[in-house]
């Protein structure tokens, strides 16, 4: 008995020790990269009252906070331009020494499966990619899947550079952008934080707070079928693999989603709830950018793919920051995961590089719908990015015109001025006009930078 009782006494003081020691999220860690030219918040717990003491080896400035009642401390450091490795010695009754650090760009990558899509999945030229993937200046973080019903303090995983060996497994996109991005950024450290699920739709990954207090988002969410592959409750993947994170200082969020809200009529106003939930956690309007999903046979609906398609180019007006890809062109209509993953990256990057980072790149979006003029028996369609607007083959015959009965007919497509002229023998008075209009209808109109437009319906 004696025993039991200097054993329980002894494992008492252990966990009390442990539990004075200053501890840090995982996603503070060796080989992490920070925001250049920014205060970068770096949180942590220690014992209430414990003072805590930072200094960045960058300029072995020495940041000093308390620990609050709660258990937890806060700091706001400065970073300096891209550049390391650097060291961080946080140091309270212990001291935590983190190495190899980078500072750099910080990109959050997320969604379902083809973001998660990696090498190791099959993609195109992967193998021979893989094989050149050892870039010490890209740091990978993968965020494992985990669901939780309350916001969430810590998540598994840790920073690694890219390799053969962790690029394998890592977001395609996210390391093609990476690439991408420092072709032109002059090889600046750039971080990727992957946090993505198949087959989820988009309401588990906002606070679960926004869908319950939206009746339209509320009543959608009702609508998602329970299935094997995940969660499908509002804001259980956001608890545990976005929340944990919330503050880290990041450039942007790249996000590829949609294929498991395909039939929903509100993805516009689901996926703004989304951006707009993200960045009041974050307390900063990062930019957004998006990949607009693939043209693909869904189901016996012809019009439920296309039209979460059309959602996501009309959150393009609705959301400031926000940027989208067009992907119609190099997709697959039998495969839902579009082997070509460089590519996407790539235009990603682009966007990024163009309007995050200002360089000037020329046309990096594609052609998206602007106006409708109805003249007489015709309708003139203007579209922003259309320099140099070009058919795939010669004539388009992916233009349909309805009356005020809303019955569609293909129409006769001509180009002038980087205009289109629109007319049908069976609609004498147009009133609407779509473009592309199905599931499987890959974008035969593009602009001179060889991008495709996107999918419209307009009145």
């Amino acid at each position: 008995m004696k025993n039991n009782i200097f054993k329980f006494v002894f494992i008492l003081m252990i966990s009390s020790t442990m539990m004075a020691n200053v501890t840090l999220p995982n996603i503070f860690g060796d080989n992490m990269v920070l925001q250049r030219n920014s205060e970068v918040k770096i949180w942590g717990w220690a014992n209430p009252k414990e003072e805590i003491k930072l200094i960045s080896s960058w300029n072995n400035q020495e940041y000093k906070v308390v620990a609050n009642n709660q258990a937890k401390w806060e700091l706001y450091i400065k970073t300096p331009e891209a550049g390391g490795p650097y060291t961080i010695s946080i140091k309270g009754y212990n001291e935590v020494v983190l190495k190899n650090i980078l500072i750099g760009e910080v990109w959050v990558c997320s969604g379902q499966s083809n973001m998660e899509m990696s090498v190791s999945w099959g993609i195109d030229n992967g193998e021979e990619e893989m094989k050149n993937a050892t870039n010490p200046n890209i740091r990978f973080f993968t965020v494992p899947k985990l669901t939780a019903t309350s916001p969430q303090n810590n998540l598994l995983g840790n920073w690694a550079e890219s390799t053969p060996e962790t690029m394998k497994n890592f977001s395609a996109i996210g390391y093609f952008f990476a690439k991408r991005l420092q072709e032109d950024l002059k090889n600046v450290p750039i971080g990727l934080i992957s946090s993505n699920w198949g087959g989820t739709p988009a309401e588990i990954w906002m606070p679960e707070e926004v869908v319950q207090n939206d009746p339209v988002l509320l009543e959608n969410a009702k609508k998602l079928n329970e299935q094997e592959y995940g969660p499908r409750q509002p804001g259980r993947a956001y608890n545990a693999m976005i929340y944990p994170f919330v503050g880290f200082k990041i450039a942007g969020t790249l996000w590829y989603q949609g294929e498991s809200n395909v039939g929903s009529l509100v993805y516009d106003k689901t996926l703004s709830a989304l951006i707009t939930s993200w960045r009041k956690a974050w307390n900063d309007e990062f930019p957004f950018y998006f990949v607009q999903i693939a043209p693909y046979k869904t189901g016996s609906n012809n019009f439920s793919n296309v039209t979460v398609r059309d959602s996501q180019r009309k959150i393009l007006k609705e959301v400031p920051k926000a940027g989208m890809v067009v992907i119609s062109d190099i997709s697959d209509t039998i495969d839902i995961h579009p082997k070509n993953k460089k590519d996407v990256g790539i235009r990603l990057a682009n966007l990024a590089l163009a309007e995050t980072y200002k360089f000037n790149l020329g046309l990096v979006n594609s052609p998206l719908f602007k106006g409708l003029k109805i003249d007489k028996n015709k309708a003139i369609v203007s579209f922003d990015y259309s320099d140099g607007l070009y058919f795939k083959n010669k004539t388009s015959n992916q233009f349909e015109l309805a009356g005020a009965d809303g019955i569609f007919y293909p129409a006769e497509a001509s180009l002038k001025n980087n205009q289109l002229i629109l007319v049908s023998k069976k609609v004498a008075a147009p009133a609407k006009v779509r473009f592309a209009w199905g599931n499987t209808i890959q974008s035969d109109l593009f602009n001179k930078a060889n991008l495709p437009a996107s999918c419209f319906i307009a009145e």
